[in-house]
């Protein structure tokens, strides 16, 4: 938007004063676009560098582990074997681990199954010299009817 300034007298802008501006923010827009530009070229530029310093590292450091592999087989030609029977035995641990867990609870299952099936054997002998002494006496009672039905029966007689 132009300045009151800057209007000719008619209320207009003048045709030199309009041109100006008009140059001018061209002039602006291309100087703005040009830095732009350079800003990208300058980062792209500095992206490149960066990139190449990386994959430098990289290659450094696969160097790097390679020697330092060739370092340790020369330390202890029998590391790689003794690493592998270690790592045996550890997975030979963990599975004693779980078993003996297994072992304990079957162990304390079969204990509290053994302690039911005492319990219950138990009190089967109890209720079976509870149903003797009851058939016991039933039979007393039985004889003992059977006695006073058998003396009435012949004292009728």
């Amino acid at each position: 938007m132009m300045s009151v300034a800057s209007m000719g007298s008619n209320g207009r802008p003048s045709k030199d004063e309009g041109d100006d501006e008009c140059e001018t923010t061209k002039t602006a827009i291309s100087s703005y676009l040009e830095r732009e530009e350079e800003i990208e070229r300058k980062k792209m530029e500095v992206r490149e560098r960066v990139e190449s310093q990386l994959n430098r590292a990289e290659e450094e450091t696969r160097r790097l582990a390679q020697v330092w592999e060739e370092l340790e087989v020369l330390t202890d030609p029998m590391r790689k074997e003794v690493g592998a029977v270690r790592k045996k035995i550890d997975l030979a641990n963990r599975d004693l681990k779980s078993l003996a867990q297994i072992c304990h609870k079957k162990e304390k299952e079969y204990k509290e199954a053994m302690e039911s099936f005492q319990e219950k054997n138990n009190e089967k002998a109890q209720l079976t010299n509870t149903l003797v002494e009851l058939v016991s006496q039933s039979e007393k009672i039985r004889m003992r009817k059977l006695e006073e039905l058998s003396k009435i029966v012949s004292s009728n007689t």
